[in-house]
């Protein structure tokens, strides 16, 4: 069966209940998070996209994720939130590109997951102010980041470059503002503004 040709640009941002600044980018997931197990969220806005000439033009989808370890260990619990928007063959697209299963960067974490824990449907709000970014899911998902401010430049944060970091091997370094999951089993509630995040524009394609 040949695979699907597909290409999504957009916005992205995660949080994670590792203190600033999480090990598990800097060690290539090899290093134990900060609290022992790893709680993620990764948010998306598809900016433009095409999968089989199927438009993902201003969709959004979420990557929720649990790790009872070290993240190279395996072992991962994933789960899928597609925006509410998305008709069935839009939903479609958008769980093989987050997935992996249709190629493209998220392939490569295929071999971790051990548990997909399946995908909900949901109205998702993405929003970017300069460097700040928030998402809500209602009752699901609830977070914000602020990005940790340059020294050379204030109006840009500082960043991470060269990474093997799936969306983009540079993201910038941010701190959470809020952070609630209570999806999939993955429960998590931050309010104290001391945890992670990184954010960054994505481009991805299926080969």
């Amino acid at each position: 069966m040949a695979l699907s040709n597909w290409q999504i640009s957009g916005e992205y941002f995660e949080t994670c209940n590792c203190d600033f600044l999480c090990p598990c980018v800097t060690s290539n997931l090899t290093a134990r998070p900060t609290k022992g197990d790893c709680k993620v969220a990764l948010a998306f806005h598809v900016k433009q996209g095409n999968f089989d000439g199927v438009k993902l033009d201003g969709l959004n989808f979420v990557v929720v994720a649990m790790t009872p370890g070290p993240m190279a260990e395996g072992n991962w619990t994933v789960g899928l939130v597609v925006d509410e928007k998305a008709d069935d063959k839009q939903r479609e697209a958008l769980t093989g590109i987050a997935s992996g299963q249709a190629g493209g960067p998220m392939a490569g974490l295929g071999p971790l997951i051990g548990n997909f824990a399946g995908v909900e449907t949901h109205p998702i709000r993405f929003e970017k102010t300069g460097m700040k970014r928030s998402l809500s899911v209602p009752g699901l998902v609830e977070q914000a980041v602020e990005g940790v401010t340059s020294p050379a430049s204030p109006n840009e944060p500082m960043a991470l470059d060269h990474t093997a970091h799936p969306v983009n091997p540079r993201i910038a370094l941010a701190k959470s503002t809020g952070s609630m999951f209570n999806v999939f089993g993955i429960r998590l509630d931050d309010q104290g503004g001391a945890n992670n995040g990184h954010y960054a524009p994505f481009n991805w394609k299926s080969a």
